[in-house]
């Protein structure tokens, strides 16, 4: 009896390393969206608490430059809050598209083994199909040697 050998196990093999490659492609972006998310939310707990800080101040007397100062700071952290929110932007649409991509590896992948199984199958029914040959030129032959 044959053995079964699937003629594209190296495309298969090729196709799983891709995936799993954009499988990691995709976690990294993912952790890299969440480290820009915690950074934007560090930049808004500042500027709260810097609001915190000039409202409790504010009462008392304020002199120009601890006001332009207070009037920078706040400038700084809403320009920085601002860069964050477009650098998740950016964040985000790069993990779509290693999403993209590892969908479109793992539908590869899927079809490949989809080919591998029905190949798979068509060779068991060959396989079947020969058995059954055999047997039946056993039983012939059996038949046969029992007329003479």
């Amino acid at each position: 009896m044959k053995k079964f050998k699937f003629r594209l196990t190296a495309v298969l093999k090729v196709a799983q390393i891709k995936k799993e490659r954009a499988e990691i492609a995709f976690a990294e972006a993912t952790n890299a969206l969440i480290k820009e998310k915690e950074s934007l939310k560090i930049f808004e707990l500042e500027l709260e608490a810097g609001l915190k800080s000039y409202e409790e101040i504010e009462n008392q007397k304020i002199t120009i430059g601890l006001l332009t100062s207070y009037n920078t700071y706040f400038f700084r952290l809403r320009t920085q809050i601002e860069q964050q929110k477009h650098v998740i932007n950016e964040a985000e649409k790069k993990r779509q598209e290693r999403l993209d991509e590892f969908q479109e590896a793992l539908n590869k992948l899927k079809t490949i083994e989809q080919l591998k199984e029905k190949r798979l199958e068509e060779f068991k029914a060959e396989q079947l199909i020969e058995e059954q040959k055999e047997l039946d030129e056993i039983g012939l032959q059996i038949h046969a040697r029992a007329m003479r």
